[in-house]
């Protein structure tokens, strides 16, 4: 797996002519984090392979959902502690015996920052500038003879003590995890020189060793670092925030012009006779670590981005404040176009591809626009026809991130508001009440408030406000906002394919929907037959 500046690779293989293991390893990215965990079963244990194996997802599970105020050391105390606490419990209740035992070690990449924990006598190796070295501690009796007897393990007793560390990390660097059974058979030297190509090809090397016959379950689970964070890079720079600006300002040759945002923190400047739209952090990022990390984060996809469904930016490299530089577009936003006008049906299809496009092209960097409406997009033309960018980098974010709230009220899907997280769903249903409201001027669920949780009944079919909507794009329309997940669409694809074949768009309907509306022919037939029976039981009855 590859995300930016780090690349990971793990692999495992069961001891003797087993065919599977105790071992279990996992390595994901999961919004800024990169995670690698390994743990072994303990082989004495009667679960030590299901331990190893639900240690693992669980820890994985509870990252993905971590409470942003907790830091990473946090975290790994707290989700540590509860499964130790879990699988012991469990195992009282089910065995009156320690039978869910497994070590463990974890490392997670913040930034340019290592964390890592572990218990047990599984380890985690650091190789930097040809110095290897040992960063986890085993948890195991120095006794000779005893050197395999484990003093710590998840699951071996109510309370657990997991041993620490944190590091800087660099470019070059490569980071190993294992279990004994990999270090066992190889030494230091060994490990360092051959695990530069990589863990399936470390753990096989490890098995020829030992004639293909290892001795113990063997995992190795390998973190590269490419590059160093770039993000980080651009943060080490030393640049002022200014705490003011003002109209007629020039900033390293740029004149402010007019501020395009109440807070004054965006604005429109010319230099050389060109028009540019410089972007300042907010006044509170000179305290506020956060805040000035939301504000790189944002700077740095907006230069990465390249593709014509966003104004073209960069951050210069000679700055004397820090900010960053966009090409102006000559237009206005939708939402201010849509207060003279409803969009045209043949512009309203070609917002839906740009903005479905626009969102499978962020996928390809695990990435969500996250607020999808008329305020962030552009209408702009060219060859005099109206085409769409889309503006905001700062409301961007990883999919499948947590951040509930992320959006405006009025275009979230109902399950943001449940905390679960964003996903094509869920942006989907954006696209769907931005389309809505940019045919009707009305928003399918009514206007919703900051921190209101709603309640979400059927809306009106656009059609009833205008009835210009083609029946296959109403269509479309209503599954993309449906209420249910089940019945909206999953996936960006599945909804361009059908705004590109409307011959293949099946009708939609709510589910409050009359049968006349659904069928209107069939209850015809069936009214026509009915009347048939009636008339001629009516006629028998007067010949009688």
């Amino acid at each position: 797996m590859i995300k930016n500046n780090i690349k990971t690779s793990g692999f495992s293989l069961a001891k003797r002519k087993e065919l599977t293991g105790d071992d279990f390893y996992d390595s994901r990215t999961i919004d800024n984090l990169t995670i690698a965990i390994v743990c072994d079963g303990v082989g004495s244990a009667a679960e030590g392979a299901a331990a190893a194996k639900r240690v693992t997802n669980y820890l994985m599970t509870n990252f993905k959902s971590k409470p942003s105020i907790w830091s990473i050391e946090k975290s790994l105390r707290n989700f540590i502690s509860s499964i130790n606490s879990i699988l012991y419990e469990e195992s009282m209740v089910n065995y009156e015996s320690v039978e869910l035992v497994t070590t463990l070690t974890i490392v997670v990449i913040e930034g340019n920052r290592l964390y890592g924990a572990n218990v047990g006598d599984s380890r985690v190796y650091l190789n930097r500038d040809n110095n290897f070295k040992q960063l986890s501690h085993d948890h195991a009796m120095e006794e000779a003879g005893y050197e395999n007897v484990l003093t710590q393990a998840i699951g071996i007793d109510k309370t657990v003590t997991p041993y620490f560390f944190e590091n800087i990390i660099q470019k070059d660097d490569k980071i190993l995890l294992c279990s004994d059974g990999l270090y066992s058979v190889m030494s230091d030297d060994r490990l360092e020189n051959e695990m530069k190509n990589g863990a399936t090809l470390l753990v096989k090397k490890a098995s020829r060793l030992m004639d293909d016959h290892l001795p113990d379950d063997t995992t190795a689970v390998i973190v590269e670092i490419l590059e160093e964070n770039p993000i980080e890079l651009l943060k080490k720079q030393v640049l002022a925030i200014p705490l003011s600006l003002t109209k007629g300002e020039e900033i390293d040759g740029y004149i402010l012009q007019k501020s395009l945002i109440q807070n004054n923190r965006t604005w429109l400047c010319e230099k050389k006779g060109k028009k540019y739209v410089l972007k300042f952090p907010a006044k509170e990022a000179i305290d506020d670590d956060v805040i000035l990390d939301l504000f790189i984060k944002e700077a740095w996809n907006s230069k990465r981005l390249k593709a014509g469904f966003f104004p073209k930016a960069v951050i210069p490299k000679n700055r004397s404040y820090r900010y960053y530089v966009q090409e102006a577009i000559d237009g206005i936003d939708l939402k201010t176009y849509l207060k003279k006008r409803n969009l045209h049906i043949d512009d309203a299809l070609l917002l839906a591809k740009t903005l479905l496009k626009m969102s499978e092209y962020l996928l390809k960097f695990d990435l969500v626009h996250g607020d999808i409406k008329p305020e962030n997009i552009m209408v702009t033309q060219r060859d005099g026809k109206n085409i769409f960018k889309i503006i905001d980098f700062g409301s961007m974010t990883e999919i499948y991130s947590l951040n509930s709230r992320a959006g405006t009220p009025s275009y979230l899907a109902p399950q943001r508001f449940e905390g679960k997280s964003i996903n094509e769903s869920s942006e989907v249903f954006a696209i769907g009440v931005t389309l809505y409201e940019s045919l009707t001027g009305k928003f399918p669920y009514g206007e919703i408030e900051p921190f209101q949780t709603p309640v979400f009944k059927e809306p009106k079919t656009p059609k009833k406000f205008n009835n210009n909507i083609p029946l296959w794009l109403e269509s479309i329309i209503l599954r993309s906002i449906s209420i249910d997940e089940d019945i909206r669409y999953k996936n960006y694809s599945n909804m361009l394919y059908e705004v590109d074949n409307s011959d293949k768009v099946k009708p939609f309907f709510n589910a409050n929907a009359s049968l006349i509306e659904k069928n209107p022919v069939m209850v015809y037939k069936v009214g026509f037959y009915i009347m048939l029976v009636i008339n001629a039981a009516l006629f028998l009855n007067f010949n009688q």
